[in-house]
C-alpha cells in the first residue's frame, strides 16, 4: 500500500483466536459472584476493556468479598489458563507479519486487553518478537472506539497516523482506527459473510501472496 509506513494489529480475533475465551471466563467468574448475564448486556461488554467490564457488572450486581481489581485478575487468569490449554492459533499470522517487515513496514499492536495479558498471548502464538511497539488501552482514559490506543502506538512507532494501516475484526475497533485517521483493513478470518462498510479494505485470510 503506497505511502504507508506501519501496520498496527488489534490482538483478540486478529493475531490470536482468544475472543471465545474471554466470553467463557467472564461468564464463569461473574456468574459465580451472582451476576445475571443477559445476552443484550453481554453484547455491550464485548467492546469494553476488562476493567470496564468488571465495573459494568459490579454496578448492576454488586458483590461482596472481592475487590474490583481482584475480580478483574480472576478473569484474566482464567483466560490465560484457556490460552495455554486450548487451540487459539490463527493461520499464517507469523509468515504474514514477517512478510510485512520485509516490506519495511513497522509493526505495532493496539489492544483493549490488559497489558499483563499481551505478552502471554503473543508468546503463545510465537510472534512476540515481531512487534516494534505494543500498547494497551489499560493505560488510556478510554478504550476503543476511542482512538487513543492507536495514536499512542503510532507515536511509539514514530509514524504519523495517516501513514498507518490498522487491521481489526470488530466494528468498534475499526471506528477507533478511523477516528485516529488511519487506513482500516477488516480481518474476517475466513468468514466471508461478514461485511464492514466502514473498512477501506477487507482481508479474509493471511497470505504473503495477497496481503491486501
Amino acid at each position: 500500500m503506497k505511502n504507508k509506513e506501519a501496520v498496527i494489529f488489534d490482538m483478540d480475533g486478529v493475531v490470536i483466536n482468544s475472543e471465545p475465551f474471554w466470553l467463557k471466563a467472564e461468564n464463569e467468574i461473574f456468574s459465580s459472584l451472582g451476576v445475571k448475564l443477559s445476552d443484550s448486556d453481554c453484547q455491550l461488554t464485548k467492546t469494553m476493556t476488562t476493567r470496564e467490564v468488571t465495573n459494568f457488572w459490579f454496578a448492576k450486581y454488586p458483590w461482596d468479598n472481592f475487590s474490583l481489581e481482584e475480580v478483574e485478575q480472576m478473569v484474566i487468569r482464567r483466560v490465560v489458563e484457556l490460552i495455554n490449554t486450548e487451540d487459539c492459533f490463527i493461520e499464517n499470522v507469523r509468515p504474514f507479519i514477517e512478510h510485512l517487515k520485509k516490506m519495511n513496514y513497522k509493526i505495532g499492536l493496539a489492544t483493549n486487553a490488559p497489558e499483563s495479558f499481551i505478552s502471554v498471548s503473543l508468546e503463545r502464538t510465537g510472534i512476540l518478537d515481531l512487534f516494534d511497539a505494543i500498547s494497551s488501552s489499560e493505560h488510556e482514559k478510554q478504550g476503543k472506539p476511542n482512538p487513543a490506543v492507536y495514536l499512542t502506538t503510532a507515536k511509539k512507532l514514530n509514524v504519523l497516523p495517516e501513514k498507518c494501516i490498522v487491521i481489526e475484526d470488530s466494528y468498534h475497533g475499526m471506528q477507533a482506527g478511523k477516528n485516529a485517521g488511519m487506513t482500516v483493513v477488516a480481518f474476517t478470518n475466513g468468514n466471508e459473510n461478514l461485511s464492514f462498510d466502514i473498512a477501506d479494505l477487507v482481508l479474509h485470510h493471511y497470505s504473503v501472496d495477497n496481503y491486501w
